[in-house]
């Protein structure tokens, strides 16, 4: 499983807010594992708006580590805009992306490669057990099984930051979520495209710095209105399934 594929070239990238404490541990563990899955990769970090604590362990990465190339957010973008911007910035036939702040372990990425046939063009993690405080994996429940019923997902768990892409995919798709729900936008419209998929088990972590911003109600109620929007919009009205 661990053996080296000719065949994959790998950009991997991570969206970055303020995970200073994280993130640099993450790039080591990428590019470890990275090597050990390919010849030819590049790693990417899209830094959304961090404060200059994290901007400066960012640019330290990128001077240490010929393979790490950092891309600046001026302002905020969301979850999403970071997201569009890591896969217009990915340059190998292959994406992975997770997030920055270790509650995913990198090294699993192999699990994903091994998982990479001629007959799949996404390979999507899933969590084994939600390592999160109970009302996340409670609200983390509801809004898993809302999207596979209203958007008629093909994977189980679409909240699960943890992929594997052919970059070829964005070829026939556009993005324009800038929040969270750029998962679910993904998701659909990919399956859409008539791209296949594979599943494997992952692990999940809690937090091991910073601290998360997901329960408070400004933020749940932008979760809830982009969410219904984007189910009228891709669902209802049937727009943007394909490229815009």
């Amino acid at each position: 499983m661990e053996e080296k594929n000719p065949h994959i070239s790998l950009s991997i990238f991570f969206p970055v807010y303020n995970d200073w404490g994280t993130i640099g541990s993450m790039v080591a563990e990428a590019i470890f594992t990275a090597e050990k899955v390919s010849d030819d990769y590049e790693i990417i970090l899209v830094d959304d708006g961090s404060e200059e604590k994290t901007q400066d362990v960012l640019d330290f990465l990128e001077k240490q580590f010929p393979g790490v190339r950092v891309v600046h957010h001026e302002k905020n973008r969301g979850y999403g805009g970071a997201l569009r911007t890591g896969f217009k910035e990915a340059k190998k036939e292959f994406i992975f992306y997770t997030d920055g702040d270790a509650q995913y372990d990198v090294r699993e990425m192999v699990k994903l490669t091994a998982a990479v046939r001629e007959d799949i063009d996404v390979v999507n993690g899933f969590k084994i057990k939600r390592n999160d405080p109970f009302y996340r994996v409670v609200l983390g429940k509801i809004y898993q099984y809302s999207a596979r019923f209203l958007f008629s997902l093909p994977i189980k768990d679409v909240d699960c930051d943890f992929r594997l892409m052919r970059r070829s995919v964005f070829d026939s798709i556009t993005l324009e979520s800038n929040s969270g729900t750029i998962c679910v936008e993904m998701i659909r419209k990919i399956s859409q495209q008539g791209f296949r998929f594979a599943e494997v088990p992952v692990s999940h972590y809690f937090r091991a710095s910073g601290k998360s911003e997901f329960f408070n109600f400004t933020r749940l109620f932008r979760v809830a209105r982009d969410f219904s929007a984007l189910w009228l919009r891709l669902v209802v009205l049937k727009k943007g399934g394909g490229h815009a």
